[in-house]
């Protein structure tokens, strides 16, 4: 069985959750379960780009990507993925870090300019050397994997010139997932599932398709931030993935282990 994981700087931060989930990523390898991670770094990336003083410019309140950026954001993610890869190798599990663009992996096109409201007026948004995917070529995973090797992919890509673009994860993770079958792709969020009542984690959905998800935001049952994680378990499962499934990187019980245990972990959403 083969999973795709995916999680970002708001949900596994620090030594302790990394070292957890690594921990956890070597029981599901241990019993027999195909790994490939890919992880953003976000937050990350606005620290570091606040720390060195950079005028960062903005549309609309959207952050433009130029070279000074890109380089920051490929050196915050190389480091975060070395990380990850040396928490995954105490912990017994066979990794290898790299970027989208490797071996041809993951082709981007850049992010067409679009129009959107700023206030009262109309602007139009270049947000710069930000990528879309475009193709998805598992052969190179493929390899890693036939090899007993955990691939762990962060989203620099690059389109068919060469040009390196800094790519939103989900949507790397959610092209890479469908391209190579996975069984499952699971979002590593910070809740623990779509949650009726955000107040009360007993009101988990176990199983959701998209018109329940529809249902669920028309009924105000989803709002506010849980709509841009149900969102991209959206973009995940019209891309092609048979099942995304929404867990909480915070749980200290189990982050992914008990999904291999068939136990109803998170949410399960399908199409």
């Amino acid at each position: 069985m083969l999973y795709l994981l995916k999680f970002g700087g708001n949900a596994i931060r620090g030594k302790e959750d990394l070292d957890r989930l690594s921990g956890e990523i070597a029981y599901l390898t241990g019993k027999g379960a195909k790994i490939i991670l890919v992880h953003g770094g976000g937050p990350e990336i606005t620290e570091e780009i606040e720390k060195r003083g950079m005028t960062t410019k903005k549309v609309g309140g959207l952050r433009i990507t130029d070279d000074a950026v890109l380089k920051v954001a490929d050196e915050v993610l190389k480091a975060l993925n070395d990380d990850v890869v040396d928490s995954l190798k105490k912990a017994g599990v066979k990794a290898k870090g790299m970027p989208g663009h490797e071996n041809g992996t993951v082709i981007c096109v850049k992010k067409v300019p679009f129009e959107m409201k700023d206030g009262d007026v109309t602007v139009t948004v270049d947000l710069g050397l930000v990528g879309e995917v475009s193709e998805v070529n598992v052969a190179h995973i493929g390899d890693m994997i036939s090899r007993g090797v955990t691939p762990v992919i962060y989203p620099i890509c690059a389109d068919a010139a060469g040009i390196r673009m800094n790519v939103n994860a989900d949507t790397v993770a959610s092209g890479i997932a469908a391209a190579a079958g996975c069984k499952e792709m699971i979002l590593i969020t910070d809740v623990p599932g779509i949650l009726r009542n955000v107040n009360d984690a007993a009101s988990k959905v176990d199983k959701a398709t998209l018109k329940d998800i529809d249902d669920m935001i028309a009924a105000g049952m989803i709002s506010g931030g849980m709509i841009p994680k149900v969102e991209a378990c959206r973009e995940a499962v019209l891309s092609g993935v048979s099942a995304v499934r929404m867990v909480n990187g915070k749980d200290k019980k189990s982050i992914v282990s008990e999904v291999m245990d068939g136990k109803p972990h998170g949410t399960l959403i399908t199409k």
